[in-house]
């Protein structure tokens, strides 16, 4: 006869992963908020929540690719070094984005993700997005919905941030960091002058000029150390201005 095993400490009901999960604000919005609780439960083991700092390095161009992540609060950064020697950044993602889907191809990740924030993750591995496809079919939905939406914003970024004049490019990218982070009150992370010249191919002497300029204007309030309050009224009226002219 087997001697039963007793647990050393209670077993909850519910894993505390899969309730940090269900309760998350940004359920709706990730790519597991299509899953109901019981899905959630099944799923608790594989999760992880990593945390990195401003300036950490999430994965390099050119590593395989063993998770997909989605950003749960902060933005990172995408880099890559041109042919000839040139640092750009490609993109940026924020709150609710899933990056990292080179890994479901199991291909190497293209670029170098780096923290410019805090940064809070969900760290979702290869595997399990395999196993779900056959058991959670509307995940592959989401996901390529998802995947559409990454093509759709570096389509944008190369539109509106790598062309046309640099003023512009400029206050599309205020609009951008807007858009990725930004409270009620229009507080925005804000780039170093040579990041900024890195994602909009420009020199950080032009970078500088437009944002002092931007700052005379009213558009732009400075925030030491690293951020800013966007005056949104007066950037859409720049935006207006700039177009038209």
């Amino acid at each position: 006869m087997l001697t039963p095993v007793i647990p050393l400490y209670l077993q909850p009901a519910t894993h505390p992963q899969a309730r940090a999960c269900s309760a998350c604000e940004l359920r709706s919005r990730a790519l597991f908020g299509v899953l109901d609780a019981d899905g959630l439960q099944r799923i608790h083991a594989d999760i992880a929540t990593p945390s990195l700092a401003e300036g950490e390095r999430l994965y390099g161009g050119g590593e395989a690719g063993a998770a997909v992540y989605t950003v749960r609060s902060g933005i990172v950064r995408f880099e890559r070094v041109t042919a000839g020697g040139h640092r750009r950044i490609v993109r940026l993602a924020g709150r609710g984005d899933l990056i990292g889907q080179e890994a479901l191809l199991q291909w190497p990740y293209a670029d170098e993700a780096i923290a410019c924030t805090p940064l809070q993750l969900c760290r979702i591995p290869r595997h399990l997005i395999d196993a779900l496809g056959d058991a959670e079919p509307q995940m592959l939905r989401e996901l390529m919905q998802r995947w559409q939406r990454a093509l759709e914003a570096s389509e944008s970024w190369v539109a509106e941030l790598t062309a046309g004049a640099a003023r512009r490019r400029l206050l599309k990218l205020l609009q951008a960091l807007d858009s990725l982070g930004g409270d009620d009150e229009g507080l925005i992370w804000l780039p170093r002058r040579e990041d900024i010249g890195a994602m909009l191919d420009m020199t950080i002497e032009t970078a500088s000029r437009i944002v002092s300029a931007l700052r005379r204007e009213g558009v732009l309030e400075l925030l030491p150390p690293r951020a800013a309050r966007v005056d949104r009224e007066a950037l859409q009226a720049a935006l207006q201005r700039q177009d038209a002219g």
